[in-house]
């Protein structure tokens, strides 16, 4: 495993870290599978964990807590979310702070949060949704720098919205975020435009989510592909979402190295960018921490894969069903 600096924070934190949601949402979780992938995500040297509080209502932080506590030589980095008040993601134009994060409900959320991880501070406190239109918004200003003044948190992060990249560079000239999380993969390039340049102005890290596009990017789906009632992908990979992307997945298969596959080539790409403090795959069963971790060995993509691999990029906006 190879490790970067987690921007101005200094943090030394695993290329590859561990993307928490799939215990909410996603069907086919096993706590028992889940657990030994995380201890297996250890044992490779995979230092940083990015859950949230709605991921099971807190469940997944306490499962994260739990692993923290059988590692206490390591230094393993938690971060976490705190979810919108209302409920609604992503948030929409016209939402207040008072709709998502009232400044007394931001504390109430890291306690919770802090209770759940059975630790006594975060290191990373990340708003799940964001609008750029509250970057100057006095009141969360106050309540996060009251949570680092309390010692429960050390670092302030936002997740931007799907296909939103430029709704948080208002908030990040603030000078107040440590860290923004946002989707970038192959498809997904649109960060590089101007978030990124800002970041490394700043120097805040950078969490790539999202790696797969939810799954096309590894070359498993087909047009003919179903989740059960009740599996969140079932509302994304609507059918002219999934027709799109099975197709756009398969115009890059050709260019996939041989001896690799697609999830390989997704993340080596994201890789190449130094801009990245470290992307999170969402991982439930020990192979396949195996073989994302195997991806940060250092072994660079030929730059004319890379200049082939930037025809790929897909900029889409927000829909009804891009939640």
């Amino acid at each position: 495993m190879r490790y970067r600096t987690f921007g101005r924070t200094g943090w030394s934190v695993s290329e590859i870290g561990y993307g928490m949601w799939g215990l909410a949402g996603w069907t086919g979780s096993d706590d028992t599978e889940t657990m030994a992938a995380l201890e297996r995500a250890v044992q490779l040297g995979c230092n940083f964990f990015d859950t949230a509080w709605a991921y099971g209502d807190g469940r997944s932080e306490q499962m994260l807590g739990h692993l923290i506590h059988n590692h206490p030589e390591k230094p393993l980095f938690v971060a976490t979310k705190v979810p919108p008040k209302n409920r609604r993601w992503p948030s929409r134009r016209g939402y207040t702070l008072d709709d998502c994060f009232p400044p007394e409900y931001i504390h109430e959320y890291a306690e919770k949060s802090i209770r759940n991880l059975e630790l006594t501070r975060i290191d990373l406190l990340q708003f799940h949704v964001w609008e750029d239109d509250w970057a100057h918004d006095e009141r969360w200003q106050r309540a996060v720098e009251e949570l680092k003044r309390q010692a429960l948190v050390r670092a302030i992060g936002i997740s931007v919205n799907r296909w939103e990249p430029a709704n948080a560079l208002e908030t990040l000239k603030t000078g107040l975020i440590d860290a923004v999380q946002v989707i970038y993969n192959i498809f997904d390039q649109a960060p590089q435009d101007e978030l990124f340049p800002l970041c490394r102005e700043q120097n805040i890290a950078v969490i790539a989510r999202v790696p797969f596009d939810e799954g096309s990017l590894t070359g498993t789906l087909t047009k003919e592909t179903a989740w059960p009632a009740g599996d969140w992908r079932r509302t994304y990979f609507v059918p002219e979402n999934l027709e799109a992307s099975v197709d756009r997945a398969e115009a890059l298969r050709p260019l996939v190295p041989p001896g690799m596959t697609m999830a390989e080539l997704a993340l080596r790409w994201i890789l190449a960018d130094s801009t990245v403090s470290t992307v999170i795959p969402g991982m439930r069963k020990p192979r396949h921490v195996e073989a994302n971790m195997a991806s940060s060995d250092g072994t660079p993509l030929n730059p004319a894969l890379l200049k082939q691999l930037a025809a790929h990029r897909w900029d889409r906006t927000p829909t009804e069903w891009s939640q």
